[in-house]
């Protein structure tokens, strides 16, 4: 049977994938395993908060997990539309038991997920949300009068949540001219009023949310219209976040788009000079461009690289006490602020570091330089045989050779489909373009179905 969790909660179409029945059985079983305490804080019972991005089926998701924490005699503190990291911080700064957050992040309107928090705001462990599953269907003694949950407003979370931003990216904006693309999403209120508290000059776009326009051409999966207002209104940056807000990416003030790997880029060589990047590391996929490899070791910091997956990344920080990772996508994770991605937080930060430096973002963001790279998707194969095929592996070992460190291969095996996926970064796009297709080539003659 598939697993129930993806990588990052449990995510569908909604009301058909991601039912209210569904949402209620789970927010029932995630209170049973997480709110077994219940006790440990001053003897009260167990609390929960709960949050959401715009879109229409969030309403009726959010009523339905709310409904199951109270049933389960959880008290919920209902903070309304926030991003995903905000929900994460108000969790920990709450004393709750335990956080969800109803998005589909970057995705489509139609479709629409519940990410679950443990205490502290921390994301679940896979052994977690296993027991949550299994919990499921089993029967369970329902609370009656004073025992079951109370559901109380919580609309001070955003103000709590401002202000954490505030803090921990201190220092004026005053003079900076910024654009935000919220992307019709969780951040459309949150991401310009900190700007502004801030003491930035702000214009927004996509900043208009009616529930059934989040990511509707707009965000960081929709870069145009950022880059296009950034110019047109002479602004120094901009900022584009995706649904729920954990990620960012950032355009110039000439209207080039600054992915997640400069950002975390230009974080890394800030947070180096004032002594807070741990162990002077930085954590990073291994799907991150070899440019930022090559910048890092050319300003002597290390890089560790994971697998991809944001939480891949933040286990590896946890692991290891690092204080800065992220991915090429604009998931930037700095676990001194936070224990998850936070698109809002990682465009104060580059802001900041705009402003104090005293210099634009392309010349900061010029301390790397991306390499092209090809991404070729080879479908109908046998994934699994990827890594044992001598042809292939061989071929690869070719390529590399021949790139002779001007470049890299990487070859991943889809989580979901009979596909493999093809990398190559090389030092012009002609012959990324000449090597993915020849590697692809090969898989695809070696593995077909």
């Amino acid at each position: 049977m598939a697993r129930l969790f993806g990588t990052d909660g449990v995510r569908g179409l909604a009301n058909k994938d991601v039912t209210a029945e569904l949402a209620l059985q789970l927010s029932v079983a995630v209170a049973h395993e997480l709110g077994s305490s219940g006790t440990s804080y001053g003897g009260r019972r167990a609390a929960a908060v709960v949050g959401r991005d715009p879109r229409a089926s969030g309403e009726f998701l959010s009523a339905a997990v709310m409904a199951g924490f109270a049933s389960a005699g959880v008290d919920v503190l209902d903070a309304g539309v926030l991003p995903t990291p905000a929900i994460a911080y108000l969790t920990a700064r709450m004393n709750a038991e335990m956080g969800a957050v109803l998005s589909a992040s970057h995705n489509a309107m139609p479709d629409n997920g519940i990410k679950f928090f443990a205490e502290g705001g921390h994301k679940l462990a896979d052994a977690i949300e296993d027991a949550i599953t299994e919990r499921l269907n089993n029967d369970w003694e329902r609370p009656t009068g004073v025992g079951v949950g109370r559901i109380r407003p919580f609309p001070q979370g955003a103000d709590f949540y401002m202000e954490h931003l505030l803090d921990s990216v201190p220092g004026r904006l005053d003079g900076l001219h910024v654009v935000i693309d919220a992307a019709h999403g969780a951040a459309s209120h949150v991401g310009p009023e900190v700007f502004r508290r801030a003491g930035a000059t702000v214009d927004t776009i996509g900043g208009d949310p009616d529930g059934l326009n989040i990511n509707d051409g707009y965000g960081s999966t929709h870069m145009g219209l950022l880059q296009q207002a950034v110019v047109d209104r002479g602004a120094d940056l901009g900022f584009a976040f995706d649904g729920d807000a954990d990620r960012c990416l950032a355009v110039d003030a000439d209207g080039n788009s600054i992915d997640g790997d400069q950002i975390m880029a230009v974080l890394a060589v800030d947070m180096r000079e004032r002594g807070t990047l741990a162990n002077n590391t930085l954590v990073a996929t291994v799907m991150s461009n070899l440019g930022l490899l090559q910048a890092m070791d050319r300003e002597g910091i290390e890089v560790v690289q994971t697998a991809v997956g944001d939480r891949y990344v933040l286990e590896a920080m946890r692991a290891q006490g690092h204080t800065l990772g992220g991915e090429q996508s604009g998931h930037v994770i700095m676990l001194d602020h936070g224990t998850t991605g936070d698109g809002v937080l990682t465009a104060l930060a580059i802001a900041r570091r705009v402003r104090a430096a005293g210099r634009p973002l392309s010349e900061l963001a010029a301390v790397m330089t991306r390499l092209p790279q090809v991404l070729v998707n080879v479908k109908g194969v046998d994934k699994s045989k990827v890594d044992g095929d001598e042809v292939v592996q061989a071929d690869v070992a070719a390529v590399s050779a021949e790139l002779d460190g001007s470049g890299r291969v990487l070859l991943r095996k889809s989580g979901t489909e009979p596909l493999v996926r093809v990398m190559v970064e090389a030092d012009t796009a002609e012959r990324a373009q000449q090597y993915a297709d020849r590697l692809a080539a090969v898989v695809q003659s070696r593995l077909a179905l």
